[in-house]
C-alpha cells in the first residue's frame, strides 16, 4: 500500500507538472496575442474626460503619479477630482500643492463625508460622480503613475467604427489596462511586484485570450461612458462590494457593452510591506478571487508548475525523468515571466528580481492553499468577512 500510494503521488506531480508546462506555453500565447493587437493604431478620438480619485491618506509617490496626470499630450478636455472623506486627511496637503503647480488645469478637491457602504473607496467615488463636467469618467487609483499618451491611448477605444452595430458589435462602455508594480524597499515588497508581474498579470492575459474579451476591470484604470454607468445603476450597488473593479467590468459587460485594455501599461506603488502587511495583502486578493470566480480560482492550481515540479522530483526520489522535467519547468517558467514582465509590462526591475521566482511561486502555491481556509480579510486595518463578493464587519476577536 505505501508504495502504491508513492506511485500515486509520483504520478499526480508529473500530471500537475506537464499541466503548468502547458499554462506557462499559454501564457507565451496569450502576451502575443496582445502584444499584436497593441501594435494596431488607434483612431484620433480626444473625448473631454473627468478623472476621479478617491484618498485616504498618503501612499508611496503620490504626489509624483498625481503629476504624472497633469502632464498629459491630450487634446481633449480633462479634469482632475479628487475626493477626501475629511478635510484633515494627510492627502489634502498634496492636491493643494498640486493645485499651485499646474494652476491652468481645473483640478478640485472635494469632501465626501457620507460613508454610505463597506467600501469606504467607492463610497467616496459615488459622493464624486455628481460634481465631475464630462461626459466620460475616469477613475483609478491615488498610487498610480501613467505615461504622458495615458489618456490619448484610453480614450481612444471609445471611438465608434464605421460599421453598423451588427457588423462591429456592442460599443466600447469601458477601457481597463495593465499594470507593473513599483517595489518600495523591503524584500516583501519586491515579492508583491514579482507577483504583479509573474503571476496576476499573466492570468489576467489568459483570462482574455480564452473568454475571447475582457470580462471585468482592473482598478489601475476603468474609464467609462457615463451612459453605461447609468445603465448599471450607478456605483451605489457597488458600495459594500470588496471587488469594486471586477464588479463594475462584470455588469458593464452584462449590459451589452465591450470592456477594452488599453494598450497603455500603467505603474502601481508597492507599499514597503512587512511580511505581515504582504500576506494579509495576498490573502485578501486570493479570497476576493476565490468568492468572485470560484472555479478560476480552483483553476489556479496549474498556474504552480515549477512548485509541482519540484515535489515531483520528491516523489520520484529523484528520477532523471523529474530532473528534466524541473528543467523543463523551470525554463519555461522563465519564459513566461521575461514575455509579460518585460515585454508587455516593460518592467525594469524583474531581471534583478528573478532569482527570487521560485521562493515567490513555493510561497504563492502556500497562500493558494491558505486562500480556502475561511473567508475572514484585512482592509485598511479593519477585518471583514466575504460572503458572495460584499463585506460584512467582523466582529472582534
Amino acid at each position: 500500500m505505501p508504495h502504491a500510494l508513492a506511485q500515486a503521488v509520483e504520478v499526480f506531480t508529473t500530471a500537475m507538472t506537464l499541466a503548468g508546462m502547458g499554462y506557462f506555453l499559454a501564457v507565451m500565447v496569450a502576451a502575443r496575442v496582445y502584444l499584436r493587437e497593441r501594435r494596431t493604431a488607434l483612431p484620433a478620438f480626444a473625448p473631454a474626460v473627468s478623472i476621479l480619485k478617491s484618498l485616504k491618506g498618503p501612499d508611496p509617490g503620490m504626489l509624483d503619479a498625481f503629476r504624472s496626470h497633469c502632464r498629459q499630450s491630450y487634446l481633449g478636455d480633462y479634469e482632475l477630482l479628487f475626493g477626501v472623506s475629511s478635510l484633515d486627511d494627510p492627502a489634502v496637503a498634496a492636491v493643494s500643492q498640486l493645485k499651485a503647480e499646474f494652476p491652468y488645469l481645473p483640478i478640485r478637491l472635494i469632501e465626501c463625508p457620507r460613508r454610505l457602504g463597506a467600501n469606504g473607496k467607492v463610497s467616496t467615488l459615488a459622493q464624486l460622480v455628481p460634481y465631475a463636467n464630462h461626459e466620460f469618467l475616469l477613475i483609478n487609483d491615488s498610487d498610480i503613475t501613467v505615461s504622458p499618451r495615458y489618456l490619448e491611448r484610453t480614450m481612444a477605444n471609445f471611438a465608434a467604427p464605421n460599421k453598423p452595430r451588427e457588423e462591429s458589435g456592442p460599443p466600447v462602455g469601458l477601457v481597463t489596462a495593465l499594470y507593473r508594480g513599483g517595489a518600495h524597499g523591503t524584500l516583501a515588497s519586491r515579492f508583491e511586484a514579482l507577483g504583479i508581474a509573474t503571476e496576476f498579470q499573466p492570468g489576467v492575459l489568459l483570462s482574455k485570450l480564452i473568454e475571447r474579451g475582457m470580462q471585468y476591470g482592473l482598478g489601475s484604470t476603468l474609464a467609462i461612458r457615463r451612459e453605461a454607468l447609468d445603465k448599471i445603476g450607478g456605483l451605489e450597488p457597488l458600495l459594500d462590494h470588496l471587488a469594486d473593479d471586477y464588479e463594475l467590468g462584470a455588469r458593464v459587460a452584462a449590459a451589452d457593452y465591450r470592456i477594452a485594455l488599453s494598450p497603455e501599461v500603467v505603474q502601481t506603488a508597492v507599499p514597503a510591506y512587512t511580511w505581515r502587511g504582504f500576506f494579509d495583502h495576498q490573502l485578501r486578493w486570493l479570497r476576493t478571487v476565490r468568492d468572485a470566480r470560484p472555479w478560476g480560482y480552483a483553476g489556479l492550481i496549474v498556474t504552480y508548475g515549477l512548485p509541482w515540479a519540484l515535489l515531483n522530483v520528491i516523489a520520484s526520489g529523484v528520477s532523471p525523468m523529474s530532473l528534466w522535467l524541473l528543467g523543463l519547468s523551470f525554463f519555461l517558467r522563465l519564459g513566461s515571466a521575461m514575455t509579460v514582465g518585460a515585454a508587455v509590462l516593460g518592467d525594469h526591475h524583474l531581471l534583478d528580481d528573478l532569482w527570487l521566482l521560485p521562493v515567490r511561486d513555493v510561497a504563492a502555491m502556500g497562500l493558494w492553499v491558505a486562500g480556502f481556509a475561511g473567508n475572514a480579510i484585512t482592509w485598511r486595518g479593519e477585518r471583514f468577512l466575504l460572503k458572495d463578493g460584499k463585506l460584512q464587519k467582523a466582529n472582534p476577536a
